[in-house]
Parts: C-alpha cells; structure tokens; sequence
C-alpha cells in the first residue's frame, strides 16, 4: 500500500513541480551558479510563455554565465519578433553586443530599455548595471549609476547593493566593495552571497585566515550557497584533503550535475589515499565514450597505483597519459614521477635518466632544475661515469647563485676521475680565482698537472705545489689534511728536482721539510741518504778533477 501510495504522490507532485517553475526559481539557481538547471527550467518557461521577455533575459543571462556564446546567439534569433522591443529582451541583446566589444550598440539598446521604463524598473537598472559588471567591456561607472537608481526603487533589496559592490570593484575600489556588500547584510544578514563576496576580496589578497571566516559565514547563512562551499573546497584541496572532500561533498549535492565534479571526486579519492575507490572510479570513466582522450584520468591512475605500491600498473598507466596528452602539456612533475617508478626496477637506470633529464629540461622552477641535475649527476657516479657526472656537475654550478665551493670542488675531481685533466685543471683554476685561501684549488691542481705531465719534464705542477705551501704557511693552525698535502708537495719537488733538475741539495732541503712534518718517514730518510751519497760522491769527483 505504501508503494503505491509513493507513487501516486509522486504523479500528484509532477503538476506542482512544473507550476512552481517560474522565472524567480531560475533567478535563484543563478544565484547559486546552477547554470545548467537553470537553462533547463527556462527553457520550459519560454516555450510555454514565448512572450516571456523576463524569461528571455534570465535565459542569456544563464548562457553568459556558462559562458555558452553560441547558444546566447541562438536564443537571439529563436525569439519571436514581438519580443525583440521588449525592455528586458533588450538589455539582453545589449549584454550580449557587450560582451562582442559592441560597446556603442549595446548602449543604445540599454538606454531604449531604460527610457521605455522611465528608470522606475529596478528590476531593469539592474540589468543593465549586470551587464556592465560583467562584461570585459563594460563600464563600471555606468553600472554604479545605475544602481543608484534602482536602490531608491528597491531600497532593501541586498541584490542591489551586492551588485554595487561588485560594481566597485570592476573599478579597483575594494574598500567601497566592502562598504557596499555590508550594506547588503544590513538589508538580509542571511544574504549568503554578500558574505562570499567579501571573502572573495580577502581572497584576491591572499588573506585565508580572513576570507575562510567568510566564505563559512556565506554557507552559515544559506547551506546551499554553491559558490562557498566551492571555493571552500577549492583552498582546502591545497592543505587538507578530507577537509575539501567534505566541503566537495556538500558542494556536489548542491549543484549541477556535472562531469567535471566526477573528476574532481575521483581526483579527492587519490588525494585521501582511497587509492583503491579511485581507481574504479577512474577506471569507471575511462569506460565511457571518448574517455580516453581524458589525458589527467591516466596520470591520476598512474599516483593511485603508485599509492598502492603498484609499480607495473603505474607505470602503464603513465604511458598511456604520456600518449594522449600534447607534449606542450607536459610538466616536469610528470617526467620525475617516470624517473621514480623506474627506480624502483632493476635494470632501468636509463629510463631513470632520460626522465630526469627530460624533467630538467622542461621545469620553469630555476632551483629544481639544479636539484634535477644533482640527481642526475649522482646517478652517473653511481655507474661510474665520471664523464658525464661532470658534465651535469657543470650545469648543477654554472649560473647558480646558491652554487656551493663544494659544487664547485666536485665538478673538478668529476672531470679528474674521468681522466679529463684539462677540464679538471679549468675548473680548480676557478676554485683557486674564488677561493684563494684554500688549499684545495691547489692541491687538485698540483695533482691534475701531475698527471697531465706524468714524465715530470715540463714541472706543470710545481708552481701550484709552491702555491699550496705558501699558503698553508699563512695559516695559524696547520690541520692533518695540510700536513698531508704538504708532505706530498714536498715529496714531488724533491722527485722533480732530482729526476728533472739534477739538483739533489734541493732535493735533500724539501725531503729534510718531509721529515720536520712527519718524523716517521723512512722513505724520506732513504732518499736522503741515497741522495747525500750522490752529492759527495759528487763532490769526491769534483776534488779530483
């Protein structure tokens, strides 16, 4: 009995419901930016009231806000002639001229629609100051005037003064917004839109500790403002994903059906780790016609496996998105997402490169693109490709201000280990230009000039040698690294001076430097003796000749 009792009711409601479609219950959808519904619903009232001029102007002003050009230009010319001199049907086609640019045009036909209704329509006024506010080519000035109008007509109507301050600030004047969208809440506290607005203010001005606290009093004041619970959604999306789930939940049953929200939710299951519902989802609207073009429905495939640790999976789904988006569309996160997945394979370490350089490559953020070339660099060491190390280490240092010394060190011992001793020389000669105080600059580069000159006979690394101990001389506190080096510095020249020079007192001077660093040397006091022996043996030569 209760079945059919549903459903009789049901039949007795079907009348009603089309009775109560009037023009003020498409003005109200408007109002809550529920385009679609209200296309629909005046659409039913214009084709059975095709004199409806109010009809006809709540209908553009439906297509305008859905930004439907094509169908406002349609409706102009499926209107009946009697119509077309109507005051409201007028300011509709004038809203329409100014929105082509038309400026000169549309005004004529707001001035013969005002003059018909002597300026005593507020209901006009407001027309045609919505026409101005809305349009690029409108005037802000002219919609104010109007305005003033309408509110000795109509002077508790928030609409009004909402329009107002919306009128202001087309004209750049936030303080008078604010004045005007609270003279709004004057008239109706519960005038949700004027508290929205006032946030939006706050929100061109990057103030969320603000216009949060409006955009909650806009829902406080009427739960079905869509447009709050939107942007509510929308700045939580950024912080806190079950945040903006609920607000996009009360959002979605409070507007249009619309396919975009079905990306949207599918985008808010990844977002909450419900990696698994998002999946279906997706999966669910790749399976309807044309899907497959739906490029970020493949991207957001790919994170939710990801999420589920489903490496394979992710890296199909990544494919797929890389076939069907446009390469202009491609962001360097996608490419490092692509890196990341093939880290986790053995065997795909090119794979890992190419997209980390690819990712490079395409970034605008100047510092990732140096965090890019470190990883890249890291993974050539690791392979021991010194070549290439050094030449992404030369990217990761050159024209960076927040480029280390050490930034610097690494690219030249990247090209000293690949065996590039020209370029590691360059680069240590920028170290030592930069750096003079240190001993590392000098060091390398003794021991690059080392090994470009291996038979010693041109002495290429004696002059940074004798760099490298001039200034570690100058230092107050000689380290173990300097007593190394200095060890080394004064082996070489003792080598060189013996093997190159034939100078053993030299030799012997820099070997007996040796031995005050590191008494314990005994190769040092070997090559003393042996040296001492040549130079008396030398001198037993001398005496008899």
């Amino acid at each position: 009995m209760k079945k059919i009792l549903s459903f009789t009711m049901g039949i007795l409601l079907i009348p009603v419901l089309m009775f109560a479609q009037n023009v003020g219950d498409a003005e109200e959808l408007i109002y809550y930016k529920r385009y679609t519904g209200a296309q629909q619903m005046l659409n039913g009232i214009v084709s059975r009231e095709p004199a409806n001029a109010e009809a006809w102007y709540w209908l553009a002003q439906a297509y305008i806000h859905d930004d439907s050009t094509s169908a406002i230009t349609d409706l102009v010319q499926r209107a009946p002639e009697n119509i077309h001199n109507e005051p409201y049907f007028q300011v509709a086609r004038g809203h329409l001229l100014l929105t082509q640019h038309k400026k000169d045009s549309a005004n004529l036909l707001f001035e013969q629609a005002v003059k018909k209704t002597r300026s005593k329509d507020a209901g006009i006024l407001a027309a045609v100051a919505r026409a101005h506010i809305s349009t690029p080519a409108g005037d802000g000035q002219a919609a104010l005037d109007m305005l003033k109008k309408a509110i000795k007509r109509d002077k508790k109507n928030p609409a009004l003064y909402t329009l107002m301050g919306d009128a202001h600030r087309k004209m750049g004047n936030g303080e008078e917004a604010y004045k005007a969208y609270n003279q709004a809440l004057s008239k109706n506290a519960a005038y949700a839109a004027a508290h929205y607005k006032i946030g939006k203010i706050f929100a061109s001005q990057n103030n969320p500790s603000v216009y949060l606290k409006y955009f909650v009093q806009a829902i406080d004041a009427d739960p079905k403002y869509a447009p709050a619970l939107y942007d509510l959604y929308y700045h939580y999306y950024f912080t806190d994903a079950n945040k903006a789930m609920a607000y996009f939940n009360r959002y979605i049953a409070n507007s249009d059906r619309e396919p975009e929200n079905d990306y949207r939710y599918t985008d808010l299951l990844y977002l909450t780790k419900k990696y698994e519902e998002a999946i279906d989802k997706a999966q669910q609207l790749l399976s309807q016609p044309q899907a497959d073009t739906i490029t970020r429905l493949h991207k957001l495939l790919a994170y939710s496996y990801l999420g589920l640790n489903d490496t394979a999976n992710a890296i199909s789904s990544m494919n797929n998105y890389f076939s069907y988006e446009a390469d202009s569309n491609l962001v360097a996160k996608d490419f490092e997402t692509m890196a990341t997945l093939y880290e986790t394979m053995d065997g795909a370490e090119d794979s890992v490169l190419v997209n980390y350089e690819k990712a490079a490559a395409i970034t605008n953020d100047t510092m990732a693109r140096y965090t890019y070339y470190r990883k890249i660099a890291d993974l050539y060491k690791e392979r021991d490709d010194f070549a290439s190390q050094a030449y992404w280490l030369g990217k990761v240092y050159e024209n960076n201000d927040r480029a280390s010394n050490l930034d610097l060190f690494n690219w030249g011992v990247a090209h000293f280990k690949a065996e590039q001793y020209k370029e590691a020389d360059t680069v240590f000669g920028r170290y030592i230009e930069k750096y003079p105080d240190q001993g590392f600059g000098y060091y390398w580069r003794a021991r690059t000039n080392a090994l470009r000159d291996s038979s010693m006979q041109e002495g290429l690394a004696i002059p940074y040698y004798d760099q490298l101990i001039d200034v570690i001389e100058e230092k107050d506190t000689i380290t173990s690294t300097h007593k190394k080096w200095l060890v080394q510095a004064y082996g070489y020249k003792a080598a060189w001076e013996t093997n190159e020079q034939n100078d053993y007192a030299a030799a012997i001077e820099n070997l007996n430097k040796v031995l005050e660093i590191d008494p314990a040397n005994d190769d040092a006091r070997r090559y003393i003796a042996i040296l001492e022996k040549k130079v008396s043996a030398g001198a037993e030569s001398e005496g008899k000749n």
